[in-house]
C-alpha cells in the first residue's frame, strides 16, 4: 500500500448533512484557563451563558436537525458554573452529553457528578502547544512526553467506568513526526482510549495570498482572531497524515470521510476504525462495516451514531465472530485473529477491542479565493445573527460573524 495514496471511491462518505448530523456543537461558555496557540475562539473571561440561552440553543438544535450527541465545548466547559446541571439536561433530552475539555479543572469529584448526571464521553485537548505552564510539569513537553497526561486522564475515567474516552491534538508542521507514535500508543491503551483525532493546524498567516474582506469592507488580517505573525505550515492535507501513520502501520486504511463544500475528493474528517488488543491489531474496518453500522444505528435511532459506548467497543471479539460472514475485512481480521490464538490459545482471555482513529483537514483555499469547508459539517452552532434569527454557523469560523456581522470572503491578492 503507497504511503499516503487514498481513493476517495473507495471509501463511505458519511452520511452527515446540516439538518441529519452525528454530532452538534453547544458552546456554554468562552472563558478558557488555557490560552492555546492555535485556537480559533476569544479568551472571554465574563461569557458564561445563561441556563435558559443554553436550553434556547438546544431547543434550537432539535428544531432543525437529527443529532446523536451534544458536543459541550467553548471556552472551557468545565469553568461553566451550571455544567453538571447541562449535562443533565441535555441527557434528559435523549441525546449523548460530550465535554470537550483541556482537563486542568477536572477532578474525581466532579466527574462523579458528571457520571452521575449522564454525561457520555470526554474529548481531552492535549497537545504541546497549549502553554500549559502552570509548574513545570508539563512546560515545554514534546507529544509523546505528554501521553503521561493523557493516561493520566483515561485512567481516571476507566476508573469511574463507562464514560468514552478521546483525545484531540492539533498537528503542527513541527509535530507531525510524533502523529505514528501517538497512534501507537493509542493502541497500547486501546481498552480504555477509544478515540485519536488529530487536527490539522489552520491559520492565517502574512504569506498567505489573499485579502480579506467583510462585504465590500477590506479586513486586516492581523484584525482576524485567528492569525499569526509569522510563517507557518498550515496547509498539511489529512493524506500527508495517512502517509505519516503509514511508515510504522503499513496497513493503515481509513474506511470513511466528509468531502470538502468544494472538493469532492477532500478528505475533511477522515475516519479509521481498527480492531485489536492492546499488543496486536488484526485489521482494519471498511467502509461497507461503517456503512452498515451507521445505516443500523440511523433506522433504529433515527439519528446517525457518532460516540460509541465503551461497552460496545469492546465487543471485538463478538464482532470478528458474529459479522465474519456478511463483511470483508471482518474476516481479514478473524483470519489474523485466529492465527494469533493458534500460537497461544491462552490469548483466548485477551479481550478485543474497536478503536477509531479520526483526521480532520479543517477550511482550505482555494486559488479563485473560494474556502473549502465540511461537507455536512458536524460541528455546527447556533448563533443569532444581527437581527435576532438563530442560525446554524460553522464553530470554527464563529469569530467572524460575531465580529463583523458575516463570514469572511478571501479574494486573491493579484
Amino acid at each position: 500500500m503507497e504511503l499516503g495514496i487514498i481513493n476517495s471511491t473507495d471509501l463511505y462518505r458519511l452520511p452527515w448533512t446540516l439538518p441529519d448530523n452525528g454530532i452538534s456543537w453547544l458552546e456554554p461558555t468562552a472563558r478558557c484557563n488555557l490560552n492555546c496557540y492555535g485556537c480559533y475562539r476569544k479568551n472571554i473571561k465574563d461569557s458564561h451563558k445563561s441556563m435558559e440561552q443554553v436550553k434556547h440553543e438546544l431547543d434550537v438544535f432539535q428544531s432543525l436537525r437529527k443529532t446523536d450527541c451534544i458536543s459541550i465545548a467553548g471556552g472551557e466547559p468545565l469553568l461553566y458554573p451550571n455544567i453538571v446541571e447541562l449535562v443533565a439536561e441535555i441527557k434528559s433530552r435523549g441525546l449523548k452529553p460530550i465535554i470537550n475539555s483541556n482537563g486542568i479543572a477536572l477532578t474525581k469529584e466532579l466527574l462523579h457528578e458528571l457520571k452521575e448526571a449522564g454525561v457520555f464521553g470526554f474529548t481531552f485537548h492535549i497537545d504541546s502547544k497549549q502553554g500549559r505552564g502552570r509548574g513545570p510539569q508539563w512546560e515545554g513537553k514534546n507529544e509523546l512526553e505528554l501521553n503521561e497526561l493523557r493516561l493520566y486522564y483515561a485512567e481516571m475515567l476507566a476508573a469511574e467506568g463507562g464514560i468514552a474516552c478521546s483525545f484531540n491534538s492539533t498537528v503542527y508542521g513541527d509535530t507531525l513526526q510524533y502523529v505514528p507514535e501517538l497512534v501507537n500508543w493509542a493502541q497500547k491503551h486501546i481498552d480504555i482510549v477509544h478515540t485519536m483525532v488529530f487536527i490539522l493546524f489552520r491559520y492565517i498567516t502574512p504569506d498567505l495570498p489573499y485579502d480579506f474582506y467583510a462585504g465590500d469592507k477590506k479586513i486586516e488580517f492581523d484584525e482576524i482572531h485567528y492569525h499569526s505573525n509569522k510563517e507557518e505550515i498550515t496547509n498539511l492535507m489529512s493524506p500527508q497524515i495517512v502517509a505519516e501513520i503509514r511508515k510504522k502501520f503499513p496497513e493503515f486504511s481509513p474506511a470513511a470521510f466528509l468531502n470538502g463544500t468544494h472538493k469532492a475528493d477532500d478528505f475533511k474528517w477522515l475516519l479509521t476504525e481498527r480492531i485489536g488488543t492492546k499488543d496486536k491489531i488484526f485489521g482494519y474496518l471498511n467502509n461497507k462495516f461503517i456503512e452498515m453500522v451507521m445505516e443500523f444505528y440511523h433506522y433504529r435511532n433515527d439519528r446517525y451514531l457518532s460516540y460509541a459506548s465503551p461497552k460496545t467497543l469492546s465487543l471485538g471479539r463478538a464482532t470478528l465472530f458474529n459479522l465474519w460472514g456478511i463483511n470483508k475485512s471482518v474476516r481479514k481480521a478473524l483470519k489474523k485473529y485466529l492465527g494469533y490464538l493458534a500460537v497461544n490459545p491462552f490469548r483466548i482471555f485477551k479481550k478485543v477491542y474497536m478503536q477509531s482513529i479520526m483526521i480532520i483537514q479543517p477550511v482550505d483555499f482555494m486559488p479563485n479565493g473560494d474556502q473549502s469547508m465540511c461537507d455536512g459539517c458536524p460541528d455546527i452552532t447556533v448563533w443569532k445573527d444581527r437581527n435576532g434569527k438563530d442560525q446554524l454557523v460553522w464553530s470554527c469560523r464563529l469569530e467572524e460573524p460575531m465580529q463583523y456581522g458575516v463570514f469572511l470572503k478571501t479574494v486573491p491578492k493579484n
